[in-house]
């Protein structure tokens, strides 16, 4: 399976023939078998040049920019090698049309929710205490999942999923039960505390990891259906993102911190808020990374997949959805 790219470090990213190597500010040198690659994130002050730009574009490797405090840049998404006019089409009459963008959009969300509650389940049953709070969260959650057929655009639709959120994020104090990590609101540019903090880097390595399978598909990422197709660069990745948020970033943090694996001093206090530090980014996504590899059983298919292979499938299924070959549903873990 191919790997995942993480570099930290200041230096530059170099091609040598048909290989690639980075070498770092003081000269060192480390080789990157870049046959065994899929995307690289690039955290430091890294330069590449045109050369390495036009290799990374044939060997259909993305990179993903971030900044000094860890916020998503942007992306160098190569020449689409596998777009096909046909469901580009078929991408943009869904959007266009607005019944079966409505419809999707649901979808998109009716995953979203089945997940949250599915996390909550997961940790009812784990928790020391609080089980009752979680109990009449989940009450409420299916509550509003059971809305979701009735709602006639997509704000409302958004406003359902908000109230859930809302309810779903008030339970992490009673999941981590850490008082270094009180989750108080959700605030994003800039968070205000460390649990925000880890849940924007969460979300954004999501949003790009998600981003790098659109682009082994047919899919546009440029067309979503929950999220306006607009001056946005990128929209579909955050549709999909949606339903693998809740297992693969949220249960990440509950692990690292009721483990103790991440504490308050992996975070720096900034004039705006508070933020991962690059100690902390390096551990939260190295864990990641093992996750990423980790298998589990597909219902459908048999056979156990990986986390990044269930998301290349989810994205098949929505491509046939378009195509009109098969009614999309969301995929929905068991666990």
């Amino acid at each position: 399976m191919k790997k995942t790219i993480y570099i930290f470090q200041s230096g530059e990213l170099k091609r040598k023939d048909h290989s690639l190597y980075f070498e770092n500010s003081e000269g060192r040198r480390k080789h990157i078998p870049v046959e065994d690659v899929n995307d690289i994130y690039i955290f430091g002050e890294v330069d590449v040049s045109k050369r390495f730009l036009d290799f990374m574009s044939q060997k259909q490797i993305c990179l993903h920019y971030f900044n000094y405090y860890g916020y998503y840049s942007g992306t160098f998404y190569p020449r689409e090698h596998l777009n096909a006019g046909h469901v580009i089409l078929k991408q943009a009459e869904h959007y266009i049309n607005d019944d079966h963008r409505l419809r999707l959009a649901r979808l998109f969300i009716e995953g979203s929710i089945a997940q949250m509650i599915q996390v909550l389940k997961y940790y009812k049953s784990r928790a020391k205490s609080g089980q009752e709070k979680i109990e009449q969260t989940l009450e409420i959650m299916k509550n509003e999942q059971s809305k979701l057929p009735h709602a006639e655009s997509i704000e409302e639709l958004m406003s359902q999923e908000g109230h859930s959120r809302e309810r779903y994020y008030a339970l992490f104090d009673v999941i981590i039960q850490n008082k270094e990590f009180p989750f108080e609101k959700r605030s994003k540019r800039p968070p205000l505390n460390r649990l925000n903090a880890l849940i924007s880097f969460g979300n954004s390595i999501c949003y790009t990891t998600v981003l790098s399978e659109i682009y082994k598909t047919y899919l546009d990422p440029r067309i979503g259906y929950l999220h306006a197709t607009n001056f946005r660069r990128f929209s579909l990745n955050l549709d999909v993102a949606e339903i693998f948020k809740p297992i693969m970033v949220d249960r990440l943090i509950f692990y690292l911190i009721n483990k103790k694996m991440l504490t308050k001093k992996h975070f720096d206090g900034h004039t705006d808020g508070i933020l991962l530090s690059e100690e902390g980014r390096r551990i939260f996504v190295g864990e990641l990374d093992k996750r990423m590899s980790q298998t589990v059983k597909h219902r459908h298919l048999g056979k156990s997949v990986s986390y990044r292979r269930l998301i290349r499938l989810e994205l098949y299924k929505v491509q046939k959805h378009l195509l009109g070959e098969k009614k999309y549903e969301p995929y929905r873990t068991l666990w």
